[in-house]
This record gives structure tokens, sequence and C-alpha cells, in this order.
């Protein structure tokens, strides 16, 4: 399953870089995630790995990152791979002026096992709105520092 979402966010587009690639902000954009653990490499450069743990209602998950291309300030690629999914995620950065930059991001998402194949196919629009969730959660604490942590 492939989609694009876009977010126009009113941010220069080295404001919008640095709080991407900080892991330390990531808490106040991405609902759920309670820590983050760097397993190789340095932060956001190629190659770097890291798990993600993230707290969902009662539903625990972990999910590693790995990036597979940085080339700021126009791009960052990174894959997410958890039980039975592997998202591919392409996230580019257009500044559409000083101080507003466009966030496009194309996501491929490979299911395993028939239980989330069937799921992918029946449920995608949930996935596309998960990541516009996502990136308006980020707008917000770029725009107006609104944090998604629940102890921000």
């Amino acid at each position: 399953m492939k989609y694009t979402t876009t977010v126009i966010i009113k941010g220069s587009r080295n404001e919008v870089i640095q709080k991407i690639a900080s892991p330390e902000d990531m808490k106040h954009w991405q609902r759920g995630l309670k820590n983050y653990k760097l397993l190789e490499g340095t932060p956001g450069h190629k190659g770097a790995t890291m798990e993600l743990y993230y707290v969902m209602g009662k539903r625990k998950m972990m999910i590693t990152e790995t990036i597979l291309e940085n080339r700021f300030p126009d791009e960052l690629h990174a894959s997410y791979t958890t039980k039975g999914v592997k998202n591919i995620q392409k996230n580019y950065f257009k500044e559409i002026s000083p101080d507003t930059t466009e966030w496009l991001s194309e996501s491929e998402f490979q299911f395993q096992g028939f239980g989330m194949k069937v799921m992918g196919w029946l449920m995608p629009n949930a996935f596309k709105k998960q990541s516009l969730k996502y990136m308006e959660d980020f707008k917000n604490f770029v725009e107006q520092g609104i944090s998604v942590a629940e102890n921000p």
C-alpha cells in the first residue's frame, strides 16, 4: 500500500529540519512515544538505527527505525519495522517562503502474514489518517509549541 501526505508548516525549513531531526523532540509530536534507544550510528544519519517504544491505550509496541538516506535540508528517508509491518517513508522538505515549509511524505507499507495483509486491505485509510495526524501534530509543535507528550 502506497500513499502521499502533505502539510504546510509556518516555520523556516531550517527550523523544521532541526525539530524533525531531534530525537528529544519526537515525543512532542509522536503520540504514544514513551522512549527511544539508539542501537547503532548517529541519530538521523544514514545507517543509524533506533528502537522506538510506544504505548497506545493498552497496546505496547516497539518499532525499529533505520535511516535509509539523509539529504537535509531537502530529504530524509527511513524505514520503520514492527511485527508484521514495514513502512518505508520518503520525506521531502520544500521551502515555500523564508518562513513556510512544505513537508511531503511518501509512505509504502509492506505487510507480512495473512492477518496484517487483510488489515492493510480493509483499512488503508486508517494508515493514511494516522500518518497525517503525526504530521499535523508536528505542524502544531513547530507553529505553536503544542506538545502531545503526556508529561512534556
